[in-house]
């Protein structure tokens, strides 16, 4: 791989701060603001949270999120403005989802909405407004290589790194990409919100989907499908014996164990496959998770590639990564040979490949 640098751009540039109204892009905003840029923050309104009498509020872009942000936009000293994009999230984000587990996959809808809603559609506004950047609080860096390509380098903070969400970005849009958090670790971001005193310093991390705050996904996807759509049906081995019923295939995924319910078997049942045509979920020991080998489709590429390259690979976001040889293949799409056989390699998370913690590529699994 040839040799790469952090991209820096001057204080003259116009920047877009989105704040979602957590500690981290607070943080972004804070910083870029003292260090003298020109900036404007940002919020999505993403999805309409008054059914939710309980205020289950806190997960992502949440009405109480919004208020944080406003209230931190006034703190750095800088003009905010509220984007509604409700109907653009349900269409780009919300209904990506619900087809995916249709289609027996597990979807990312944080990877589907950086790239279509929080770049995509934040950049064309930016453009309007006549702003060059968006800033965000993601831990991650925007690098270049010499030949003029961009590509996203790990977070110093390992615990923290969200390269891997970032897989499926354009040139175009990493050339417009600004990062602050990218060398920080957590701590340290922390200890700049106190700092700065914004009135999040202390709040506290959030890890459901938004749209779905009680983590309950599969009555989610119950109440947004045809009723012939989410039916019982049996649950399998590879062979076809019946062991049991599930209550809908898209409340499962692979690798799951809970709520199978299947007694006096000699060993755990884990979910191997999801047939969608026989509404069957097929179950099977944990050695029957294992694979050493599978392909990706819709392939990102973000630095220049040969014919079959060693590399590591990401096959979930909190995955350890893997030495593996990535071959690409025609049509976009790409096989991974893994050195160590894993488990739960899962139709629809994405994989991605990268050299020196930089990403090279990416894909949707198969």
């Amino acid at each position: 791989m040839t040799e790469l640098q952090t991209v820096e751009i001057g204080t003259d540039c116009k920047v877009v701060v989105a704040m979602s109204g957590g500690v981290d892009s607070s943080v972004a905003a804070a910083l870029l603001k003292e260090q003298g840029f020109d900036l404007v923050g940002i919020s999505l309104q993403l999805w309409n949270y008054s059914w939710d009498t309980d205020n289950r509020f806190g997960t992502c872009c949440s009405l109480d999120d919004l208020g944080d942000a406003r209230r931190v936009a006034e703190r750095v000293g800088i003009p905010f403005y509220i984007l509604n994009l409700e109907k653009e999230f349900r269409e780009g984000v919300v209904d990506y989802f619900v087809d995916e587990y249709l289609k027996g996959r597990t979807p990312i809808p944080c990877t589907a909405c950086n790239k279509k809603l929080k770049f995509d559609e934040l950049m064309h506004k930016a453009e309007v407004y006549g702003y060059d950047y968006i800033a965000t609080g993601h831990y991650a860096s925007v690098m270049k290589d010499s030949s003029g390509r961009y590509t996203v380098r790990r977070g110093r903070d390992a615990s923290k790194d969200q390269s891997y969400f970032l897989f499926n970005l354009s040139q175009e849009q990493l050339s417009r990409l600004v990062f602050p958090l990218g060398d920080m670790e957590k701590k340290e971001v922390r200890g700049l919100a106190e700092k700065y005193r914004l009135n999040v310093a202390g709040k506290a991390e959030s890890h459901e989907i938004c749209f779905i705050p009680d983590n309950d996904y599969a009555k989610f996807i119950e109440g947004e499908v045809d009723a012939a759509l989410f039916r019982p049906g049996n649950i399998v081995t590879a062979d076809g014996d019946v062991l049991g019923t599930h209550k809908g295939y898209p409340a499962y995924t692979i690798g799951q164990r809970k709520g199978l319910n299947l007694g006096g078997l000699p060993e755990p049942y884990y979910v191997t496959a999801i047939d969608t045509v026989n509404n069957e979920v097929v179950v099977g020991p944990k050695n029957d998770l294992f694979r050493e080998e599978f392909t990706v489709s819709d392939v990102t590429w973000q630095l220049d590639h040969c014919e079959a390259f060693e590399a590591e690979v990401q096959i979930r976001y909190r995955h350890q990564p893997v030495a593996c040889v990535v071959t690409p293949l025609p049509g976009e799409r790409a096989r991974i040979q893994l050195e160590h056989p894993q488990p739960a390699i899962t139709p629809g998370q994405s994989a991605v490949f990268y050299t020196d913690d930089c990403i090279v590529g990416g894909g949707w699994i198969e």
